[in-house]
């Protein structure tokens, strides 16, 4: 047998090295497109958690996938820029009355109540978005569901308390504050100039005025038998005959069923399980954290501020 010729070897060995080599090649470039496809992913994958976890704490929600009940809160005292707000109330009930796998509508009402103006924009939304989407509307009260917040759940179909939910407080509250005493002993006064006798009623820093006092007990009179007529223009026949829900008191759940104030006894999960048998969807509105703990203080100290120095509001409470 001949032996392979020395040019054979070399040939021989030059095509061996470069089949390794392109085979590293390859190799390495599978092993590159991996680490893009798992790094591509993953970061995807990230986003998507980090949106669908801290989406909703920014007002962003995704949803409901799937026939649902459809919650909006009613949370906290219901004034202009609360949680609780028509602002922030009106744009969730039209989120759930407007997507179409939300089957009926639950209002999730814990609230001592606040501001008139602010709840009957929020019931005639509701009002509205009912006729218009025809879905069912269920009120829930929590632990509180008194006044403006009772107010609400009146134009429900239906409206439910617990065991221990608190109920009722129909009626107004016209609340100012007399300073004007305090002012004196720190030698300092105010200069007040007013088109007309009334214009500055309830000033803190003016002693009050007998029409002054005569004006407010006829104001925050009539607000209570605006609020009384309500009442029993939509319970109709289901109040008590010897109900006297004008008295501003408060009743728990049983008490109040029992005047006709609310329908039945129930929780939350137990009227949305016993009623639909659905899951529930969340439409809020919800009390925002992180970023937002700043802006929520700042509100509060607002809110202080504005009721010592400001005049008077009319609540319902």
């Amino acid at each position: 047998m001949e032996a392979p010729k020395p040019h054979d070897l070399t040939h021989a060995m030059a095509e061996s090295l470069i089949s390794d080599l392109l085979r590293e090649r390859r190799t390495e470039r599978r092993w590159r497109w991996a680490f893009r496809v798992l790094f591509i992913g993953g970061s995807i994958l990230l986003s998507l958690l980090y949106f669908f976890l801290w989406a909703p704490q920014f007002g962003w929600r995704i949803g409901p996938i799937g026939d649902v009940v459809g919650v909006v809160r009613i949370d906290g005292e219901i004034n202009q820029g609360s949680l609780a707000s028509a602002g922030r109330v009106v744009p969730a009930l039209k989120r759930a009355f407007e997507s179409p796998r939300v089957k009926a509508v639950v209002l999730a009402i814990d609230s001592p109540g606040g501001s008139p103006g602010e709840a009957e924009r929020i019931y005639r939304a509701m009002e509205g978005l009912k006729v218009e989407h025809r879905k069912p509307v269920i009120a829930v009260v929590g632990n509180v569901g008194a006044s403006a917040a009772y107010l609400i759940a009146l134009h429900a179909d239906k409206i439910y308390a617990g065991q221990y939910s608190l109920v009722g407080s129909v009626g107004a509250v016209l609340a100012g504050w007399d300073l004007h005493r305090a002012a004196e002993r720190l030698d300092v006064s105010q200069r007040l100039y007013a088109s007309g006798p009334l214009k500055a009623m309830l000033s803190p820093f003016q002693p009050l005025t007998e029409a002054e006092d005569v004006k407010a007990r006829a104001l925050i009179r009539e607000i209570g038998e605006v609020f009384v007529g309500e009442v029993k223009r939509l319970r109709g026949e289901k109040l008590s005959s010897t109900a006297d829900i004008a008295t501003g008191e408060i009743w728990l759940g049983p008490g109040a069923k029992r005047l006709g104030l609310v329908d039945e006894i129930g929780t939350l999960e137990e009227v949305i399980r016993g009623g639909w048998n659905l899951n529930w969807y969340d439409f809020g509105p919800r009390r925002q954290s992180g970023l937002f703990v700043a802006e929520t203080r700042s509100d509060l100290i607002s809110e202080i501020v504005d009721r010592v120095i400001s005049h008077a509001r009319f609540q319902l409470r």
